[in-house]
């Protein structure tokens, strides 16, 4: 059964913690971690891109020119694909983008995905996450002195309203709760840090 070093908010390891070989300790399979990666961003995708056909395309009722006589090509509409302001022939309509992916196969791939990150030396606990203010200076503190680097995903078991205030002015970082955990983010980041809570809250939904 793997085991890491439990640390505080300063830095300085306060215990160690045991964790489940089901979770943590699940065999990795790439292909796996692709689909639920490409379903992932399908599944975000709006598909809400809209063009306009010739047949929808305000104006063009009248004919431009007559048909003969006037040595220009034939013209029936100003609103063909071929003239400025015409419509469009293949462009873009609504459309659903989602994939299925089963929950069993999203499970799975959450276990080897935070496996993966084990096994690489990217995961760490901290006791509690819980800031006692809102401070992007807070922040910066801990992963200096957790030596985290600059990309890290935080998850705790619950909403922590100031962690989440005090990592939104980061780019590459973001705070997050273990119901919302999903493969693109755990592979996204560079770092995890899980409070204890959420890495309980992960086992006991994962470990079945």
């Amino acid at each position: 059964m793997p085991t890491v070093n439990v640390y505080d908010l300063n830095g300085q390891v306060v215990g160690e913690m045991e964790l489940s070989e089901k979770v943590f300790g699940a065999p990795i399979n790439v292909s796996l971690l692709h689909q639920a990666v490409v379903a992932f961003e399908a599944n975000q995708r709006s598909g809400r891109a809209q063009t306009k056909t010739r047949a929808q395309v305000r104006g063009g009722g009248r004919k431009p020119w007559r048909q003969k006589g006037t040595g220009r090509a034939r013209a029936g509409t100003t609103r063909a694909p071929h003239w400025r302001h015409g419509g469009v022939v293949f462009g873009p309509h609504p459309r659903d983008f989602s994939l299925e992916f089963p929950r069993k196969m999203r499970r799975a791939a959450l276990r080897q995905a935070l496996s993966a990150k084990l096994r690489d030396h990217e995961f760490t606990v901290v006791q509690n996450l819980a800031l006692p203010e809102a401070k992007t200076k807070q922040v910066v503190e801990l992963i200096s002195k957790l030596e985290l680097g600059n990309n890290v995903l935080f998850v705790t078991a619950t909403p922590e309203e100031h962690l989440k205030l005090s990592t939104r002015n980061f780019q590459d970082m973001k705070a997050t709760t273990a119901q919302s955990l999903n493969v693109y983010n755990l592979l996204k980041y560079h770092r995890l840090v899980f409070d204890q809570n959420a890495v309980q809250a992960v086992e006991e939904v994962f470990g079945r």
